[in-house]
């Protein structure tokens, strides 16, 4: 708890002493490597599980109180007031925080997650191109795979279990067997983890035995299924197998399958948790490490996928580098999900957790409850406020309100201006920016810029200075018109969305009743004048 007790004699601490070991406990301090001078360098950053060191100090001088009742001639000259407050220590708080980070996390991550899938499934490409390319090849030659020139090297120590090239552009030597063992299994792992949403234990625990079949009673189709072993919270689940997910499987089990048996080997794997040896059974994620197979540990996975985001340099909004970690494919599979329309009820089933809340606690927060709030608070609204506000507006009201509009319609194209505001502009059409030109009005605008150019000599000739400073601002505001004007008759060919118009719903030739009903609907729907509406 404290880094020099000498001198301490008493556990009851001053409340500048309490205060600045709290400051101290807020902040981590990390030593690193300046990029650019090249000397080490200290940086400070807030420590995020601040909250746990806090804990174990309250717990501590409780503990001592606690004792001290039991055995007071031992404990009691040590009792003193416990510097952690319970407000210190506010877990909900913490929690919250947790939540938010999480939440940030997965909506980071979740935009990019197609762009991961395809760099991961381009890097396996090319690493089996590379790697065939190589082996077609005798030592000593050159062969070109994936866009680059390589040369296989002679190498006459080396075993025959690795295949090396050099890269003719920048000399450097790869492991092609490596590196496409390494693309395979990031692949593998990113495709099962996003597509299933289980846990990195569990995904090393599959076996050839996890895959099973389920015959419907009604129909007889065979159902695909993905047994999860007990991991967590003691209690298998099965997963239905998409079409996605089951390519990866077979991929996988194509590659670790004995070419002459046609079985997947029989390899031991060591539980790191309980931290003893699990029997051999026929695992999906093993490998071959010289002359034998092993179980891919979980460093294994995850170095494979650091290699895949290496490659792959995605960055966040504010331009820095995203990492994932393989639960964030939990993350991002149940958000994914319930923001589907999964329940999150059958979401709690698949990812199988025991209270419905961490599945909630797993889904990030998207913008659609702020907007459902928000709508939800508009009709509580409309609901409180006088039925007066909603009634229908009267004939005199109605034609002002379409007489407004039929005054915004000028010479030079049409007026922007809201409803009921006067024009603030004095009617200064050309340099007023709420007008929007008509392009059919093109010519006229031409027209009027000519007769500024004349109106601005002539008043340069006879002195007319304040003609000419106004005369030049609607100038400028004329050619900015005639500019837009060009631009959007510059712009590509209009896309047709495909919305039928009255014309054409009228050119259909209709042989059955309903189809003459529905255009005479259409028809008396159109009319000159508007309907009025029955709310303001």
């Amino acid at each position: 708890m404290w880094t020099n007790t000498e001198g301490i004699d008493s556990l009851h601490l001053a409340p500048n002493v309490t205060h600045a070991w709290k400051q101290r406990n807020r902040i981590k301090i990390t030593t690193t490597v300046d990029p650019q001078t090249g000397e080490p360098a200290t940086v400070e950053a807030p420590r995020i599980n601040a909250i746990n060191r806090l804990l174990a100090g309250r717990a501590f001088y409780l503990d001592i109180n606690q004792w001290a009742l039991q055995d007071p001639a031992r404990w009691g000259p040590w009792t003193a007031p416990c510097p952690v407050s319970a407000a210190d220590v506010n877990r909900w708080k913490h929690r919250q925080h947790v939540k938010a980070r999480m939440d940030q996390r997965t909506r980071e991550r979740l935009p990019v997650l197609p762009a991961l899938v395809r760099t991961v499934e381009q890097r396996r490409r090319d690493a089996t191109e590379r790697l065939q390319a190589a082996q077609a090849t005798e030592p000593g030659g050159t062969f070109t795979a994936a866009g680059a020139d390589y040369r296989r090297p002679i190498m006459p120590h080396a075993g025959g279990t690795r295949i090396w090239a050099e890269d003719l552009a920048t000399g450097t030597r790869h492991n092609l067997t490596f590196e496409e063992h390494d693309a395979f299994w990031a692949w593998a792992a990113i495709e099962v983890l996003r597509h299933t949403g289980i846990r990195i234990e569990e995904l090393l625990e599959l076996t050839h035995h996890s895959v099973v079949q389920y015959r419907l009673p009604t129909t007889g189709e065979l159902v695909p299924l993905l047994q999860i072993a007990p991991s967590k919270t003691d209690a298998e689940r099965l997963l239905l197998i998409s079409p996605e997910l089951a390519d990866v499987l077979a991929a996988i089990i194509c590659r670790v399958r004995d070419p002459e048996t046609g079985s997947i080997p029989a390899t031991p794997a060591y539980d790191t948790h309980e931290r003893e040896w699990l029997p051999s059974l026929p695992l999906l994620f093993q490998r071959r490490y010289g002359a034998e197979n092993r179980a891919i540990p979980r460093r294994g996975i995850e170095n494979a996928l650091d290699a895949a985001l290496a490659d792959a340099d995605l960055a966040g909004p504010d331009g820095t580098s995203l990492d994932f970690t393989p639960h964030d494919f939990r993350r991002l599979f149940v958000t994914d999900a319930v923001m589907s329309g999964l329940p999150p009820h059958i979401a709690q089933i698949i990812c199988g957790h025991r209270d419905i809340n961490t599945t909630l606690g797993y889904k990030a927060i998207y913008p659609e409850e702020a907007i459902e709030a928000h709508r939800a608070w508009i009709t509580h609204r409309r609901a409180t406020r006088p039925s007066e506000e909603y009634r229908t507006p009267t004939d005199e009201e109605w034609d002002e309100f379409l007489g407004h509009f039929q005054r915004r319609k000028v010479s030079l194209g049409t007026c922007g201006r809201a409803y009921h505001t006067p024009c603030s502009h004095e009617h200064a059409c050309v340099r007023c920016p709420m007008l929007r030109p008509d392009p059919a009005q093109h010519s006229r605008l031409v027209e009027l810029r000519d007769n500024l150019h004349d109106r601005i000599a002539e008043a340069t000739d006879h002195g007319w200075l304040g003609d000419i400073e106004g005369l030049t601002i609607s100038l400028t505001a004329a050619n900015d018109k005639l500019a837009d004007l060009d631009a959007l008759a510059t712009r590509q060919n209009t896309v047709h969305l495909g919305m039928p118009t009255l014309d054409h719903l009228g050119a259909v030739q209709t042989s059955s009743p309903k189809q003459r009903r529905t255009l005479a609907t259409a028809a008396s729907a159109t009319r000159p004048r508007p309907e009025k509406p029955t709310t303001r």
